[in-house]
This record gives structure tokens, C-alpha cells and sequence, in this order.
């Protein structure tokens, strides 16, 4: 499958992107969260005041399969807002199930249009079967949607890490979940060593790198 064209060079949320550091989750960004409408417990809107809370400045919802949440979400942002409370940058996510390597990943699609009709197969509540799993026709998907596309906790499936990362950059995602707590903490932090070696990975493939809570429970801080 021929690597498709990505919107990288020119995406607002790739310069927020290159701000990342291992401090910038929980209290500043996080781009990796879940709701009711997936998995999550948090209600969008329980979730949407929690970040409010937090004072985050970006924020992606990235449930599996579902883009319910988006809506509610800013729709506090734009009430809390009217009322001038500073209020976090929104950014479309979704969590999408592929292929990589033989081996079952999470892609993390973000800033992507509102509808697009590239999408529709994954957004319908559970994973795609058939061609539409490949991850190069999911960043395929995601790019032709003017998202960026991002590896999912590279650190976490069968497949050595090192090995996933280079085939998705040869597939042309974006990049990776740079800083993820592998040791699932209360309160989140970057697990070392593991999470320096796949900065040190996407930097040298001069890759973005994102982070997040990759929360399911009842609290924004932590998973």
C-alpha cells in the first residue's frame, strides 16, 4: 500500500505537538482519554469540567470507535468560556483498532475534520474487519480526513516497540505516544527508560510525539 500524504507540515496541532515534554501530562496536555461513549466511566461532561479544573491548555477525547463526546465536551468549553474562565483547545480524537505487523494497535486519529466521509467505518463503535484493519488504510483514512495519525502506547503490545515504530513510519504515521504511564498509577507519570527510548526513537525519525492519561476511570489524572 502506497504511504499516504500527510497533512503534518502544515497542522496546527503539530506544532502543539513539538512542545511535548514528560512533564506535560496530566496539567497541560493529553491527548489520549476516554468517556461513556467508549469505555470510560466519566461522562463527557464530568470529563469536560475535570479538565477545566486541571487548567488544561489541549485536550483530545479519543474514545474507541465513537466521536459522541466531542460535542458535549465543547459545549462546556464554550459556556465556561462565555463566562470568561480560560478554557482548554478541543481537538477531535478517536482511538482506531488496525493491524501493524501482524499484530493488533491502537491508532490514535487527531485534528481531523468534523465529518468526513474517509472516517465513517470507524467511528460506528467497534474495529473494522477485512482490508479496512490494515493500519495503511487507517492513516490512509485519517489523513485523507486531515488528521494526524499517532501509534497508540507503542510500548504495550507483542510486537518489540522498535519494530512497530519503524514500520509505522513506513506506513507514514505521524508519530507515537511518546510518554505513557506503562506502570498505570493513580496519579500519572511517564515510565522511564521505556518512554525515553521511544522519544529517542520518534526523534531521530523526526516524528511527533504525543502524550496522555489514557484514562478510564473517574479521575483526569490518572488511567
Amino acid at each position: 500500500m502506497a504511504v499516504s500524504v500527510s497533512p503534518r507540515a502544515s497542522h496546527p496541532l503539530a506544532a502543539v505537538l513539538a512542545e511535548v515534554e514528560p512533564a506535560s501530562c496530566p496539567t497541560r496536555f493529553n491527548f489520549h482519554c476516554h468517556t461513556v461513549c467508549s469505555d470510560g466511566s466519566l461522562t463527557p461532561e464530568a470529563l469536560a469540567h475535570q479538565a477545566l479544573a486541571i487548567g488544561l491548555d489541549h485536550l483530545a477525547v479519543t474514545d474507541h470507535h465513537a466521536l459522541q463526546a466531542h460535542a458535549p465536551i465543547a459545549a462546556v468549553f464554550e459556556a465556561a468560556s462565555a463566562w470568561g474562565q480560560a478554557v482548554p483547545t478541543l481537538w477531535r480524537g478517536v482511538e482506531i483498532s488496525c493491524l501493524l505487523e501482524g499484530c493488533l494497535v491502537h491508532v490514535l486519529a487527531l485534528g481531523f475534520a468534523a465529518e468526513h466521509p474517509s472516517l465513517d467505518p470507524y467511528l460506528q463503535g467497534r474495529a473494522v474487519v477485512g482490508p479496512a484493519l490494515r493500519a495503511g488504510a487507517v492513516v490512509q483514512a485519517i489523513h485523507a480526513a486531515g488528521g494526524l495519525a499517532l501509534l497508540a502506547h507503542p510500548a504495550r503490545y507483542r510486537r518489540p516497540f522498535p519494530q512497530l515504530l519503524a514500520a509505522a513510519a513506513d506506513l507514514g504515521f505521524d508519530g507515537a505516544e511518546a510518554w505513557y504511564d506503562y506502570d498505570l498509577q493513580a496519579v500519572w507519570s511517564p515510565t522511564p527508560l521505556v518512554c525515553e527510548a521511544i522519544a529517542r526513537d520518534l526523534e531521530q525519525r523526526r516524528l511527533l510525539m504525543s502524550c496522555g492519561t489514557d484514562t478510564h476511570g473517574v479521575n483526569l489524572r490518572g488511567r
